[in-house]
């Protein structure tokens, strides 16, 4: 018996990483003029389902690779993205949300806050995180808040799950709804960047979007990208703001890094830079394939067991929240953003 489950662990690593080879080779394909049509083929949603369907017929292979892989590839992706972004359109995109931004993130903590705790008596913690995670930027803000609150793994994986599953959905439905109501690249930038939850998906959304617009640039991704990171700086003042809430002003606030390399990176491509595209092309392409790349490990993560762990209340906390902040934020996008 013992033998047997080997065997098919075995063959589960084998078929993963056969999986993950074949993806990133077809994505590679796309620097062979001859073959680039077959790396079209992978965008991020198929990227995503690809990792979903593994996740749900086979289980999680390598739970702590996968985990790195999809955290640390999402990060250098980020960074990369910003050698294909100009300073000055990028802090234009920003200025665009940013005060959209402060009401929706203080709305959407003190609406979750109220759906959660108040309404689906859910354990406050876990309500708390769910908000954060709405309100800014997915598993990035849950991860640092979690720490201040002092909560336990399993709020924290509750919280988790919760977004990467409606991050996932997300992923899908948002390029196909956006294009339904003829948005503009800009237009949906702005949407995605703020209604959806993580940076993986937001990023992802905003490329499956430019497909869209073939010859049109990387508008939407570039929008979705300024914005969401611009929002994922309130992960200080909201921390700072919950270790008064909860008492604890002990815990160290973890800033991601990345954010400031970014900027870094946007700062160095615009005045450094600017005389040789192709060097900057190159790079803004590479890490754009290495983005679709991480899609697959994400929701190679999401396990049958991952979803029953949520739970429907924190489920109904999550998809309420999303469902109010997508459609205000749509409703803000019609009228203010052009």
């Amino acid at each position: 018996m013992k033998t047997i489950v080997n065997s098919l662990m075995d063959k589960k690593k084998v078929i993963y990483i056969i999986v993950s080879a074949v993806l990133f080779s077809l994505l590679l394909l796309g620097y062979i003029p001859q073959l680039a049509s077959l790396s079209h083929l992978i965008s991020p949603p198929v990227a995503l389902f690809l990792g979903l369907l593994y996740a749900q017929v086979f289980g999680e292979a390598f739970p702590k690779f996968n985990k790195n892989a999809s955290k640390y590839l999402l990060q250098y992706s980020v960074v990369g993205l910003g050698f294909g972004m100009n300073l000055q359109a990028s802090l234009a995109s920003g200025k665009e949300g940013m005060q959209f931004t402060i009401v929706s993130v203080i709305g959407t903590m003190i609406i979750g806050w109220l759906i959660g705790y108040k309404l689906l008596k859910i354990n406050r913690n876990t309500s708390y995180l769910i908000s954060s995670g709405t309100a800014i930027c997915g598993g990035s803000a849950i991860a640092a808040i979690g720490p201040v609150i002092n909560a336990k793994d399993s709020e924290m994986s509750v919280a988790l799950g919760t977004v990467f599953i409606l991050n996932a959905i997300a992923l899908f439905i948002f390029p196909v709804i956006g294009h339904s109501l003829a948005l503009t690249q800009q237009q949906f930038g702005t949407w995605a960047a703020i209604a959806i939850h993580d940076t993986s998906s937001v990023v992802g959304a905003g490329a499956a979007y430019d497909r869209y617009f073939p010859g049109g640039g990387n508008i939407a991704l570039q929008t979705a990208t300024t914005i969401k990171l611009t929002r994922a700086l309130w992960i200080v003042p909201l921390a700072l703001v919950t270790s008064f809430l909860f008492k604890n002003s002990t815990k160290k606030i973890n800033i991601p890094l990345f954010i400031v390399f970014f900027i870094a990176v946007i700062i160095i491509n615009t005045y450094l830079l600017q005389g040789i595209p192709t060097i900057t092309h190159c790079i803004a392409g590479f890490a754009q394939k290495c983005l679709t790349f991480t899609l697959f490990f994400i929701g190679a993560s999401l396990t049958r067991k991952t979803m029953k762990n949520v739970g429907v209340k924190s489920l109904v906390q999550g998809v309420i929240l999303w469902s109010i902040i997508s459609v205000v934020t749509l409703l803000y996008v019609f009228n203010w953003v052009r």
